[in-house]
């Protein structure tokens, strides 16, 4: 007669449910959550419950505004050869922008003139000024100061329109017309200024209005030439520094931090600027024989 049939406990355990259960607890990410792997079949086992659910929903965080995809962490800084390619051309626009503005008042005091275009001349004393004003509210810094000096260079090409520049226009235009006109003009170029600056922002006002009223002014020398009928009042040294002094940033700027548009007015600009030397170099006399 058989007896009465066993029991199973649930907490009960033998050498077969012992070899059948046995897993390897294997880390589960850095959750602190485990999870276990079948010895006979291979298959993971995979914790259940409102905890490991979560778990599994949980999304790794939102990466900081401003950093890259893919990167916890700020963004790596640029090589020290790519900072060395960025100092070299900035020294070499300023130093040719500075060779452009004493050129252009020793040629201008020379042949009683000016040497740069007034609607081009207005607007960099505005940019110059405005900016150094901008760079000094945070404290004095390299920039703010070469601002200050080139500003201080256009006053003194402004000097020589001044003096020297209504007799380049027709005879209806007085004292008190000619006075008109350049307080309208210089207000303008203040205003144009200040407008890009509240639009754009510093950094890209910065090099929106630098590179228009460049190339603003690379096709008013070649009109300068056309109306003065030659090279009066304007030099080589001008147009060839100009040039230099606006391909530099156009490397820095459009190629190096990969700006399209402003790569793009920067070629504009060489153009226009490679024309102009071509023509003065054309005006120059013939060597003698």
């Amino acid at each position: 007669m058989a007896g009465p049939p066993r029991l199973r406990l649930p907490g009960a355990s033998c050498a077969g449910a012992a070899r059948r259960c046995r897993a390897i607890v294997v880390a589960d990410g850095p959750s602190g959550k485990r999870r276990g792997r079948s010895a006979r079949s291979g298959r993971t086992v995979r914790p259940h419950g409102p905890a490991a659910r979560a778990d599994r929903t949980r999304r790794p965080p939102a990466p900081t505004a401003g950093a890259p995809p893919h990167a916890p962490f700020r963004a790596r800084p640029p090589a020290p050869r790519v900072r060395r390619v960025e100092l070299m051309l900035t020294l070499v626009s300023g130093l040719a922008w500075t060779v452009v503005y004493v050129e252009a008042i020793r040629v201008g005091l020379r042949d009683r003139t000016y040497a740069m275009p007034v609607a081009a001349l207005a607007l960099n004393l505005a940019w110059e000024t405005t900016y150094a004003v901008d760079e000094f509210r945070t404290g004095v810094s390299a920039q703010g100061v070469v601002n200050v000096v080139w500003a201080l260079a256009d006053l003194v090409i402004v000097y020589t329109y001044l003096r020297f520049g209504r007799a380049e226009l027709p005879g209806f235009v007085t004292r008190p017309l000619f006075a008109a006109w350049n307080v309208l003009l210089f207000a303008t170029a203040f205003a144009v200024q200040w407008l890009f600056l509240a639009q754009f922002g510093t950094h890209d006002a910065t090099r929106y209005s630098a590179f228009l009223q460049n190339l603003l002014m690379s096709g008013l020398f070649i009109a300068f030439f056309v109306a003065r009928r030659g090279p009066r009042g304007q030099s080589l040294l001008i147009a060839v520094a100009k040039w230099l002094g606006t391909l530099a940033p156009t490397v820095l700027f459009g190629v190096l931090e990969g700006s399209g548009f402003v790569l793009g007015l920067g070629v504009l600009c060489s153009v226009f600027d490679l024309v102009y030397i071509g023509l003065l170099l054309r005006s120059r006399p013939a060597p003698s024989r």
